[in-house]
C-alpha cells in the first residue's frame, strides 16, 4: 500500500480546520474511535510533540505513539508512526477555498519488513474507510 488520499471541502475556515487537526486534543474530541490520549513530551502541539493515541477498532483497542515532524500553521501537519514493521507518514493539507476548507489527507505507507508489505496490500481498503470515516468526523466537528 503506497498512498492514500482523501479530501474534505469543510464549510469552516482554514484556522478552525488546523486547530481542530493540529491539536490532538481538539482531534480525539472531532474523531469519537479515540479514546485516550497520553502524551509522551512535555510540549502538546507543533514538531516534536509525541503522544500515544489509544481507538477503537472493530471492538479492539489499538494504540499507536505518532510524532509531530512538520507543522506549518494553517497550512500543513505531518504525523508519522513507526508501527508493525511499516513508517506510516501522514500529512495533512489546508486550503482556503473562498472562506471554506479543503482539507486533504495523505497517508503514505513505507513497510521495512516483507510481512508488512504482504499484510498492508490486504488492509488498503480498511484503511481507506477508516481515513475517510476521520476526514468525516473532522467535517462534521468543524461545521457545528
Amino acid at each position: 500500500m503506497s498512498t492514500i488520499t482523501v479530501t474534505r471541502r469543510i464549510q469552516a475556515p482554514v484556522e478552525a480546520v488546523f486547530k481542530a487537526i493540529s491539536d490532538i486534543r481538539n482531534f480525539s474530541k472531532a474523531v469519537p474511535d479515540i479514546v485516550d490520549v497520553e502524551f509522551l513530551s512535555d510540549q502538546k502541539t507543533g514538531v516534536g510533540t509525541r503522544f500515544k493515541e489509544t481507538r477503537e477498532f472493530n471492538g479492539r483497542k489499538m494504540a499507536t505513539v505518532l510524532e509531530v515532524t512538520e507543522f506549518e500553521e494553517d497550512e500543513r501537519i505531518r504525523l508519522v508512526t513507526n508501527t508493525e514493521g511499516t513508517v506510516w507518514d501522514s500529512v495533512f493539507t489546508l486550503t482556503d477555498l473562498d472562506g471554506d476548507t479543503e482539507l486533504t489527507l495523505e497517508m503514505h505507507a513505507k513497510p521495512y519488513k516483507l510481512s508488512a508489505r504482504f499484510s498492508n496490500f490486504f488492509i488498503k481498503g480498511v484503511m481507506k474507510k477508516a481515513l475517510a470515516k476521520d476526514m468525516d468526523a473532522v467535517k462534521s466537528y468543524c461545521e457545528r
